[in-house]
């Protein structure tokens, strides 16, 4: 009589990255005893030492500016219910390599009733943005403010679309 260990299946062996054949490293039939070139195994090594790249911590497009953008979205116009940045009242917002922002703004005419308030609110909210050294706060008037420059999101909720 057979032992058990006679009729126990074995495991087929595994595969390895050695054993596999590049199908386009095959001899090509002008040349059919030149034998493939041996795989290379660093294939991933290039990919897997590449470290993302880091963003710039100042600039446009930085999380820094995205985070003064985000500040400046929380300050609202008291006549209309549209945040300042979607009305259209932000021109410009920098930040430079020493974490000191410069907002470029105006109102919606000279006569405004926050035209005094409205400058100091922007600064106090810009400068308590973590990572923010100094803030300037240029209040311009060329060129003057008009509906246009709201955006898409501030005219659905005037009712202007």
């Amino acid at each position: 009589m057979d032992s058990a260990a006679d009729i126990t299946p074995r495991k087929p062996p595994r595969a390895r990255v050695s054993d596999a054949i590049d199908p386009d490293a095959a001899p090509t039939p002008a040349a059919p005893e030149a034998a493939p070139p041996p795989r290379q195994r660093d294939y991933l090594e290039g990919f897997l030492a590449a470290r993302p790249a880091e963003e710039a911590a100042h600039g446009p497009g930085s999380a820094l500016q995205e985070a003064v953008i985000a500040a400046l979205r929380e300050i609202y116009d008291p006549e209309i219910p549209v945040n300042i940045y979607d009305l259209g009242l932000v021109y410009g917002v920098e930040v430079d390599e020493n974490a000191d922002a410069t907002i470029t703004m105006t109102l919606t005419t000279p006569h405004c009733p926050v035209a005094e308030s409205m400058p100091g609110e922007v600064e106090l909210r810009v400068a308590s943005v973590p990572g923010i050294r100094d803030v300037e706060v240029n209040l311009v008037w060329d060129p003057p403010w008009g509906p246009h420059k709201m955006s898409d999101e501030a005219r659905l909720e005037l009712g202007m679309l």
